[in-house]
């Protein structure tokens, strides 16, 4: 189910400018539907509903060229419309979209963490600085360090965690690319 999206800049814009057309309100208004979309999901009994939300959020803003001129209401309602299709797809196949975690030996950990080293030595100093700082903390802490984060870069915490999940996508992707048994 889950699939690789690239959410423009632009894109991401114009969800907000539908969401609300005060970008701090549109914000906040991001914020409550993705914890209702995972309070949802987790009241379901899905595993993951951090990202069956994402999935979610990024399904609406795909479709936003579409739907933003013409739908009325409260948009909170497509996204639970979307959601209930989501949650669908996720029951029919959950082992696809989840599979049991296998347990890792030692050599496995080190030769994932070896990748890791490697993939963020290929990263920009900016973004591997980011990444660090922004994983830095726990609980409590984080919420502080990430706010602090987005108010150096001059974005909002949901550009920020944009901008994270962009570049967690890219490092995933150079990672499972390093751990692949060559062919």
């Amino acid at each position: 189910m889950q699939k690789r999206w690239d959410i423009t800049q632009d894109a991401f814009d114009k969800f907000l400018a539908w969401l609300d057309s005060d970008r701090d309100r549109a914000g906040a208004r991001y914020e409550d539907i993705r914890r209702r979309l995972i309070s949802i999901f987790t009241c379901r009994g899905c595993r993951g509903g951090e990202d069956l939300a994402d999935e979610t959020i990024n399904r609406v803003i795909t479709r936003m060229e579409e739907i933003a001129d013409t739908y009325t209401g409260d948009p909170m309602y497509y996204f639970y419309g979307v959601a209930r299709n989501v949650h669908l797809e996720h029951v029919r196949k959950p082992a696809e979209s989840f599979p049991l975690p296998i347990p890792e030996s030692l050599e496995e950990k080190e030769r994932r963490d070896q990748c890791l080293e490697l993939c963020m030595k290929d990263f920009l100093p900016v973004d591997r600085r980011l990444v660090l700082e922004y994983y830095s903390k726990d609980k409590f802490a984080k919420i502080a360090q990430r706010k602090k984060m987005a108010e150096r870069l001059g974005i909002s915490g949901t550009g920020l965690r944009v901008r994270m999940h962009r570049i967690r996508a890219s490092l995933q992707v150079c990672v499972e690319t390093c751990l692949r048994p060559e062919a």
